[in-house]
């Protein structure tokens, strides 16, 4: 059954983090002399939840909250992690389907900096930075007691009014991770959790943990949550109409977007020729110098229609046009 609300974790499941994340933390790790001697050490602390993990490290709480805001802020200024790839065409498609949310222990500035550059910000329903909860249960939680966040979006700025799905069961929501530490979260609140092996933990740790599923490549994904069927549509997407099968950098719509601008100009031309033929002054009869003087009104319009045409106005010395 597909579910009606999936929770991405960010960090190692959208985005690639396992170098990106680690040299962040070692700038934390050597202004505050934590501790942490290596990168391994660094993913233990994602066994459970990053915050507790620093909070372990730390003298006491206030020196705690102090080392988690340099974190964040240096994820703010610093991190620049690129996303795994082929994961933006699964989160479009699962978008169509069901809402989507994302809870992170990053901050919600960071998020949206990298779900806007992906250009699927608008995909999500619902984002949990770990400024705002740093418990992903507590979020489970609020998606449990409040079907508002089942609502989706399609990718788009609105929601979709009138989108009441009712009550969500915990078999209608999916945690997906790549820490072992947000499986045992989800198990916890009797949600499924779905893993993903490119992340932080192996795939027999995420499964030892409790993971329903662990993905090897990110289209399972899409096999597994939508094994039913699903909606086929790519939400935000439209289907491709050029059919050059360009893998990337087609331009074919730019292409027919122009050569449509060029018939509108040959017909706007077009209409302009026609108008100013009809309204152009008969030719002198023989034995008259002067052709007749058009309507002062006639003559104004002749001459808009000589600047649209780009051909000299009625009556302009050839002298005067090349000037």
């Amino acid at each position: 059954m597909a579910p009606l609300a999936i929770l991405f974790d960010l960090d190692g499941t959208l985005v690639q983090t396992r170098e990106a994340s680690w040299k962040i933390f070692e700038r934390v790790n050597a202004e505050f002399t934590l501790g942490v001697a290596s990168q391994e050490e660094y993913f233990h602390l994602l066994e459970d939840n990053l915050f507790q993990g620093i909070r372990r490290l730390c003298r006491d709480d206030a020196h705690s909250r102090e080392v988690a805001r340099y974190f964040l802020a240096e994820l703010e200024a610093r991190y620049e992690p690129d996303f795994v790839p082929g994961i933006v065409d699964v989160v479009r498609r699962l978008a169509a389907n069901c809402s989507l949310a994302v809870i992170s222990s990053n901050s919600t500035t960071t998020i949206r900096r990298l779900l806007t550059g992906a250009k699927i910000a608008h995909c999500f329903s619902h984002v949990f930075g770990g400024d705002v909860e740093p418990d992903k249960r507590a979020v489970v939680r609020q998606f449990l007691a409040d079907d508002s966040y089942l609502i989706s979006r399609d990718c788009s700025p609105a929601y979709r009014e009138g989108d009441r799905k009712g009550h969500a069961a915990a078999a209608d929501l999916v945690l997906i991770t790549d820490t072992t530490g947000d499986v045992k979260h989800a198990r916890e609140c009797g949600v499924r959790a779905v893993g993903v092996a490119w992340g932080m933990h192996s795939e027999e740790d995420l499964l030892k943990a409790g993971a329903d599923f662990v993905a090897v490549w990110p289209q399972e994904l899409v096999a597994h949550l939508l094994s039913a069927g699903g909606n086929a549509r790519v939400c935000g997407v439209p289907a491709p109409a050029c059919g050059c099968g360009a893998a990337a950098g087609c331009r074919c719509q730019e292409l027919e977007a122009a050569a449509a601008g060029a018939v509108r100009r040959a017909r706007r031309l077009g209409r302009a020729e026609a108008l100013a033929a009809s309204l152009a002054p008969a030719q002198p009869r023989v034995g008259l110098s002067e052709p007749p003087v058009l309507p002062r009104r006639d003559a104004a319009l002749l001459r808009s229609l000589a600047r649209l045409r780009g051909a000299p106005p009625p009556g302009a010395s050839p002298a005067a046009n090349k000037a």
